[in-house]
């Protein structure tokens, strides 16, 4: 799982999320392991997150709207 920095335009995560995808395929090559899940991608970023292959994201605030005090 990752978060990266929040930024106003969503593509500002697309090259943390491309990394983090590298890193996961890299790892999984290196270890011979299957490594299927990827969970990265927020409300804000998660268009972008799946284009970038993540498995799970994360919508609180497109379901419940922004936390009290936020």
């Amino acid at each position: 799982m990752a978060v990266p920095p929040l930024t106003p335009d969503p593509e500002g995560s697309r090259p943390y999320f491309r990394r983090l995808t590298e890193i996961r395929d890299r790892l999984a090559d290196r270890f011979a392991l299957p490594l299927p899940e990827l969970s990265i991608g927020m409300s804000h970023d998660f268009e972008v997150a799946v284009e970038e292959g993540s498995t799970e994201i994360r919508i609180g605030t497109a379901l419940f709207g922004p936390r009290p005090g936020a």
